[in-house]
């Protein structure tokens, strides 16, 4: 019997994709897809587990963005300040492409953070072009300061 219940928790945690590591860039995920998964685990940044949510986000952070914002120590301090603190379990979001190139794309994201105020920003995304495990891969480059919106009813 114990044996059971040891199997079952094992085939239920390593199966439960709730419980997975964080999702790696891949050649196949497209820049608006970058966008989409890192602000989905910024709307719940706590699960599975604490500050899962920025961990993601950081795992598509183009090289050159986590050389200026990290290491990710300090990229989630940056994250939980005034500028972007907005993103941290926010309510919803809507994403709009307002420019893309084989190589970069631009959207403007607008969130309903957990206070039902909206927040503007621009995101830009790139195609890395340098050699290794990150090549070809769509990875964020660049989110604006945040724009108040106002109030949602």
């Amino acid at each position: 019997m114990k044996f059971k219940i040891l199997f079952f928790l094992i085939t239920f945690f390593y199966f439960n994709p709730s419980f997975a590591d964080v999702l790696k860039p891949s050649v196949n995920i497209d820049p608006k897809q970058v966008v989409l998964i890192q602000l989905k685990a910024l709307m719940k940044n706590d699960n599975p587990y604490k500050d899962r949510g920025i961990e993601q986000t950081w795992e598509f952070a183009h090289p050159n963005n986590q050389r200026m914002t990290g290491p990710l120590d300090r990229f989630k301090r940056m994250l939980k300040g005034a500028s972007y603190s907005m993103l941290i379990d926010h309510k919803e979001n809507t994403v709009t492409e307002i420019y893309k190139s084989s190589t970069m794309a631009t959207y403007e994201v607008v969130v309903l953070d957990k206070d039902k105020q909206y927040f503007k920003f621009k995101w830009k995304v790139e195609k890395n072009d340098k050699e290794g495990n990150l090549l070809d891969c769509w990875l964020t480059t660049a989110v604006s300061q945040p724009i108040p919106m106002g109030s949602s009813i």
